[in-house]
């Protein structure tokens, strides 16, 4: 059962579960994964394939066939879900492309910045068991828009040494260049070192596990990386107008992630917060991974009551959870007092699902309260800022003295005197 709290009697930093702790062994674990890799390139990986996940390669790379073969197995309405996805995904992030500007100034001055995107990125997908056709269209179509000229992607085959079709289709949907069938920390490292088969990459995005994830703070700084992931979290904010169905509904889908998520609600209404209890246990029972579900929601699931919705939303900009839903009937009014928030769902009728594959927002988000400091992926992930500068010589000497001048104070002689020297030889004259 659900335990439930009054707002005023917790602490709300730590309503949601943010205990990311590593496994004892993981980092040593992930050590000698990072130096084998390093040290082998594919012989490691190969190696580290048939111990982990139980398989025998001949090749790492996915092949033109077996993608053309995964295209043939999946029915046309699925590949036809999968573009009107992308589509979606594409026509919001379109609007992310950032642009170059020009400033001009008197004398001549010019100054600016240009965007250029990274050469190569790479993608992890989380697979064997699993499929996550839309973390592909999530990471992908970002990197493609910001002009990123490689994409490729690592992720574990089954034991047949197969990769999921739904992930090969949408990687083909989405246009990655190359598929590798390696996962955990060792695809990590060969993304950031590179070996024979795998390029290096510039940034390393995509979701995994402690493994992964450990592996992706060891790279960076080496590469760069998106985020460092906790586990799953949505908090929703009701009044006592909700159907108490919905709300339970919305809770369990991502209970069912881990037994390390956790589903929060905030209400006004002691009414709903019952019913809400009630439906939980109700939509348990029925669901394929209830024992996930279960965990997740007896060990750090909460029903909060708070005073008023002013209230709800103020612990919401403390918890800066990834996922927040504003169940209300006029949820817009809220929306400026909502500070931090991975991703926001505004209404009655907006489930999270509906961002994580279909509406066109991203749903790789900031966890364990990074949301308030850090944002969505996005194509600004995937480019870099250069500015420049440009002074004619008449320009340069109207500022030279004060130059001159800011660099002694700071006791860099050389500074100063680089400024200086293309104006001795007139002086000399």
């Amino acid at each position: 059962m659900i335990k439930q709290y009054k707002l005023a009697e917790i602490a709300v930093q730590d309503i949601l579960n943010r205990d990311i702790r590593e496994e004892k062994d993981v980092e040593a674990v992930v050590d000698e994964i990072i130096g084998r890799v390093r040290a082998e390139g594919d012989k490691a990986l190969l190696e580290y394939e048939a111990r982990f996940d139980k398989v025998q390669l001949e090749s790492l790379q996915v092949s033109e066939a077996e993608i053309a073969a995964a295209m043939d197995s999946l029915d046309a309405e699925f590949i036809a879900t999968l573009e009107q996805a992308c589509d979606n995904i594409s026509r919001f992030h379109s609007q992310q492309v950032p642009k170059n500007f020009v400033l001009t100034q008197e004398g001549g001055i010019v100054l600016g910045q240009k965007y250029t995107a990274v050469e190569r990125a790479g993608l992890y997908v989380p697979g064997g068991t699993a499929s996550y056709p839309s973390s592909v269209l999530m990471n992908v179509v970002p990197a493609r828009l910001a002009g990123v000229r490689e994409i490729v992607i690592t992720t574990p085959p089954n034991a047949e040494g197969q990769v999921a079709a739904p992930i090969l289709a949408a990687a083909k949907v989405a246009g990655v260049n190359r598929i590798f069938k390696v996962g955990g920390a060792q695809a990590i490292a060969a993304l950031a070192y590179g070996t024979e088969s795998v390029p290096k990459v510039d940034k390393i995005v995509g979701p995994g596990n402690i493994f992964v994830a450990t592996a992706k703070r060891k790279v960076f700084g080496l590469v760069d990386i998106d985020m460092i992931a906790g586990p799953s979290e949505i908090l929703v904010l009701a009044d006592g107008t909700c159907n108490p169905a919905y709300v339970a509904a919305d809770m369990l889908s991502q209970a069912e992630h881990d037994k390390l998520a956790t589903a929060v609600l905030i209400t006004t209404s002691q009414q709903l917060a019952d019913a809400v209890s009630m439906e939980l246990e109700r939509q348990l029972a029925l669901l394929p991974r209830e024992e996930i579900a279960r965990c997740s929601i007896e060990t750090n699931g909460k029903i909060i009551l708070a005073e008023s919705m002013e209230k709800a939303v103020e612990a919401a900009n403390i918890i800066a959870p990834e996922h927040l839903e504003v169940c209300v009937d006029e949820p817009f009014a809220l929306l400026d007092a909502i500070q931090n928030a991975g991703s926001i769902f505004l209404g009655k009728n907006v489930p999270e699902a509906l961002g994580d594959y279909w509406a066109g927002p991203n749903h790789t988000l900031p966890t364990s309260g990074t949301a308030r400091f850090s944002s969505p992926l996005s194509v600004d992930d995937f480019v870099k800022k250069s500015s420049f500068i440009y002074y004619p010589k008449p320009a340069l000497a109207k500022v030279a003295g004060r130059i001159e001048d800011f660099a002694e104070r700071e006791g860099l002689q050389a500074h100063a005197r680089s400024v200086a020297i293309r104006f001795a030889e007139e002086e000399r004259q």
